[in-house]
């Protein structure tokens, strides 16, 4: 009776260690992807359009008449003037009236029926998302963003001009490194534009544990004095046991009138993107991002990371 127990209970004895090992390797895998992933950002904008960017035409009733814009108009000169003695000059004022009337509802025509002149109370907006992913051998990558961020000027047209110039160049400087990439631009009126560039900022923030160095709006934060997340505190021996592959940087760009990159499925197409984006002038653009993803040095993306967390990446 004793042998037969025996019998019986050592098959599930083996069932249940056999299960145990599953249970264990299945959470220590778990434990791995759960693991802190550092992240960098770069940004800043407004999504208010400058007055130098609006040529709505003001209409203000005057005596004698009712001109749009105002200007150098006959009714402001008539009582500098008077009526006797100027008969040539009187009629050279009455020709500049016409020619100012006639300029101001050009523009007011031209504003209404397009964007040719003036980009009107809501534009439409070009919101452009760029990425490039690396081999985590980039290693001067991550120092290159991370001097940008440090020093970058969020908060004025030439510094965002500088940060997407800088960040797309730094880039370009190691196409042996690029293995992924992928972009698309999506159009959307002024007013809507602002919860689409949040959306797609908060999506790719949302992959970061932990943002280790961030320059928004010149508010420099950083925690590069950090220690890595558990298990990830000998860089070198990361390397070297290819745990860690690979490196995300992310391009946003919000910019007024109809902008758009190529679709990217070679290192050219991604190579024109990277020069078109970085080349963006400041008159354009409304707001820039720059994210990239690990920031801290020694940790890097494993490939199961990057299929699961940027899954339309293409081949390049």
């Amino acid at each position: 009776m004793l042998k037969k127990i025996q019998r019986i209970c050592k098959p599930l004895l083996k069932i249940s260690l056999v299960f145990g090992l599953v249970l264990v390797l299945a959470f220590s895998h778990a434990d791995g992807a759960l693991a802190a992933r550092t992240g960098g950002r770069i940004g800043g904008g407004s999504f208010r359009m400058p007055s130098s960017r609006t040529y709505a035409p003001r209409t203000t009733p005057r005596a004698g008449g009712y001109y749009p814009g105002g200007g150098f108009g006959f009714p402001f000169l008539l009582p500098l003037w008077g009526f006797g003695g100027f008969g040539g000059l009187f009629g050279i004022l009455i020709f500049f009236a016409i020619a100012n009337f006639l300029v101001q509802t050009f523009r007011s025509v031209t504003n209404d029926s397009g964007e040719e002149v003036g980009y009107g109370n809501n534009p439409t907006v070009s919101v452009t998302r760029l990425q490039v992913g690396l081999l985590a051998q980039a290693r001067d990558l991550q120092t290159e963003l991370n001097n940008i961020a440090e020093k970058a000027d969020t908060n004025t047209a030439a510094g965002k001009v500088a940060i997407l110039q800088e960040a797309s160049l730094a880039l370009l400087r190691h196409p042996e490194y690029w293995v992924y990439a992928g972009g698309d631009t999506q159009q959307a009126k002024l007013n809507a534009a602002e919860s689409q560039f949040n959306r797609l900022s908060l999506a790719e923030r949302s992959k970061f544990s932990e943002e280790t160095l961030s320059n928004v709006n010149n508010q420099l934060k950083s925690a590069l004095t950090q220690e890595l997340p558990s298990g990830k505190d000998n860089p070198t021996q990361l390397i070297s046991e290819g745990v860690g592959e690979y490196i995300i940087v992310t391009l946003l760009a919000a910019t007024l009138g109809k902008w758009n990159i190529p679709k990217i499925n070679d290192t050219q197409d991604l190579r024109q993107a990277l020069r078109q984006i970085g080349s963006l002038s400041g008159e354009q653009l409304l707001a820039i991002e720059v994210l990239w993803t690990p920031q801290a040095e020694g940790d890097t993306l494993t490939s199961d990371d990057l299929l699961a967390e940027y899954p339309d990446l293409t081949l390049v």
